[in-house]
């Protein structure tokens, strides 16, 4: 990844990344203008996390019904209560991180890994990138595995662009936070719940979501886990086409979170939730 100044501003230019972004940005504001959102915002904010937490768990391979997590406080019994867990602890772990990313994401990175795996996995492999002859252990994401010299200079060059601060949209930095963590997956285990998570972060403090109402793992667990692989595998092509497709896929999840919210705050209107 170039890390030179602006480095993502080339892919706003792509063809459909602009009408992505405006239809996105046009969803978003559609639910913050929503009369509930005055009033109720924190719990359709922690509805949204919950949500999402689910969502990222189910695209990992622990897909549970809401009620299910919602109830639940075993979350160590089996490998999907494992993965359960680990989705909640770094979605809500996520929104604390916010300052701490905007000048060390890999800081941020490492903190979620270490949230995710504790008592995971051996206390020496949680929260630092993995070292040459490391497995990972990542259900769904078959893409080959970088070794450990490119995934720490592709870390430090993603790290770079995010602390350039691109004027590209938000939803660009996102995509490509993302899709390069789901490339790289720099960690033995969870890259896919920490690249998810790391999503939410740029997209919340770059102010497009700053409450977080807006749950993209919903949305690319709504388009289902082969549209999610067939859209992560035009990012790692790096084709303009490919690439344009991810954001597009992105922008996409995040209009199906917004529209989501939209319907929890219907709900609370109601007086049904």
């Amino acid at each position: 990844m170039s890390t030179s100044r602006d480095a993502l501003a080339p892919l706003a230019a792509l063809p459909g990344v602009e009408a992505a972004v405006a239809s996105m940005r046009e969803t978003v504001d559609r639910v913050y203008g929503h009369r509930v959102m005055r009033r109720r915002s924190t719990e359709v904010t922690a509805e949204a996390v919950l949500r999402g937490a689910r969502a990222s768990a189910a695209l990992s391979g622990a897909d549970w019904a809401l009620e299910e997590v919602r109830r639940r406080t075993d979350f160590g019994s089996d490998e999907q209560a494992r993965t359960v867990g680990a989705a909640l602890r770094v979605t809500a772990e996520a929104g604390q991180l916010l300052p701490v990313w905007r000048h060390s994401p890999l800081r941020v990175l490492a903190r979620l890994h270490l949230v995710a795996a504790s008592g995971a996995a051996s206390e020496d492999a949680v929260g630092r990138p993995r070292q040459a002859g490391e497995p990972v252990d990542e259900p769904g994401i078959d893409l080959p595995l970088p070794d450990a010299a490119e995934v720490s200079a592709r870390l430090e060059g993603l790290a770079d662009v995010v602390v350039a601060d691109s004027s590209a949209p938000a939803l660009v930095t996102a995509s490509v936070v993302h899709g390069e963590l789901l490339a790289l997956r720099p960690f033995g285990s969870y890259n896919a719940l920490i690249a998810r998570a790391a999503e939410r972060i740029v997209l919340v403090g770059s102010g497009l979501d700053p409450k977080s109402i807006c749950p993209a793992e919903v949305g690319h667990a709504e388009q289902g886990a082969r549209e999610y692989r067939r859209a992560l595998d035009g990012y790692a092509a790096g084709t303009a086409e490919g690439m344009a497709a991810w954001i597009g896929h992105c922008g996409r999840a995040v209009e199906l979170g917004a529209r989501e919210s939209t319907a929890v705050c219907e709900a609370l209107q109601r007086g049904a939730a």
